[in-house]
């Protein structure tokens, strides 16, 4: 028969086995896809059927991502490539390789296929504006996806998560969940200048900074550090093991995106401060982000931002704009969602490719 004090070192005793059980897990699984093994005959088939007047056989979609070294910009590519095909269409696919350089060269290659409209998701905001003239001149329709561009280059609409909706909802839950409790936070971020991030960070602040007066009348807002990730789970788990060098009282994690903080939960968990630090994040309902919320309390809440609903919601007003429209808002968002414990199980595919 065990005794109370026996009950209790095994306590002890599973509960880190249990975390890094569940760490090995699900990094294997960010690993796997950051290395594109995953299997696109596991996502489940969401491409529909677009209403036309004119018959799109032949018509040719094109899509420039930026690269393709996270599950984010694969499970965007396969949306798109599937919605188009769906419609019978022809999808023709450029990779920037994560090189300014290259993504302008590629984008420039679809122009010369003659595609019939061009969907791009730019690395840069700035280094992309010629080539949307440059499509222009040729006749073909630019759609921004996922990112932004600088307002001068010639574009129909952006189509992308409401990022600042988003953010608000997380930062909101956060000082709700704190309270008076004094936040040590450090902000992990994608890469210097990108205007999504921005937007994204812009987002949980105010989420936090509006709660806080509304609830305690002040603002106790107290950001210890700010690193930059590149939007990769290396980066992420090498500025988190800096951060915690530097900073070893931080006590929040926030970030621009599942993707950033990912890499970070290994730091974290070789730390032994799993029970210690809270990881919020502004977007984008990776699977490996919500299997955490499900099965842990470090990992508190992350945003929606759907590859699959945006590659179906671009390939849409890509036929609308094939049929005539014209009347498009500058930017279209998809409908803004925080996903906490509370509903993380609805939203959890673990075949999804993202």
């Amino acid at each position: 028969m065990k005794t109370k004090n026996t009950k209790n070192i095994f306590k002890k005793m599973f509960k880190p086995l249990m975390v890094f059980t569940l760490l090995l897990s699900v990094v294997s699984c960010v690993e796997q896809s950051d290395k594109s093994k995953k299997s696109t005959g596991e996502t489940t088939d969401t491409s529909e059927v677009v209403e036309s007047e004119i018959d799109l056989t032949g018509k040719k979609i094109g899509y420039c991502t930026p690269s393709l070294n996270a599950p984010y910009y694969q499970a965007l590519l396969q949306s798109i490539k599937a919605n188009t095909e769906k419609n019978g269409m022809v999808f023709l696919s450029a990779d920037g390789q994560d090189d300014i350089n290259k993504q302008v060269a590629a984008v420039e290659d679809l122009i010369t296929k003659g595609v019939d409209a061009l969907l791009l998701n730019p690395k840069d905001p700035d280094a992309l504006v010629g080539v949307t003239k440059l499509a222009k001149a040729a006749g073909i329709p630019v759609f921004i996806i996922d990112s932004s561009i600088d307002p001068s280059a010639d574009y129909v609409t952006t189509v992308q998560s409401n990022n600042l909706a988003n953010g608000e909802l997380a930062g909101e839950w956060l000082a709700k969940k704190f309270g008076k409790k004094k936040m040590n936070i450090a902000l992990l971020s994608g890469n210097a200048g990108n205007p999504v991030g921005k937007t994204r960070k812009q987002g949980l602040l105010q989420g936090i900074t509006e709660e806080q007066l509304r609830t305690l009348g002040y603002i106790d807002l107290n950001i210890k550090t700010q690193m930059y990730t590149e939007w990769s789970y290396a980066g992420g788990l090498k500025a988190m093991e800096d951060i915690l060098v530097a900073h070893p009282d931080i006590n929040v994690v926030i970030t621009e995106s599942d993707v950033c903080v990912l890499g970070a939960i290994k730091a974290i968990a070789q730390a032994g401060k799993t029970d210690d630090i809270l990881i919020v994040a502004g977007a984008d309902g990776q699977k490996e982000a919500i299997k955490y919320i499900m099965d842990t309390d470090f990992y508190g809440c992350t945003a929606m931002n759907s590859p699959v609903q945006i590659g179906k919601n671009a390939v849409e007003y890509a036929i609308q704009y094939m049929n005539g429209k014209r009347d498009f808002k500058k930017t279209s968002f998809t409908a803004p969602l925080l996903i906490t414990k509370d509903n993380a199980a609805d939203y959890y595919d673990p075949k999804a490719l993202f």
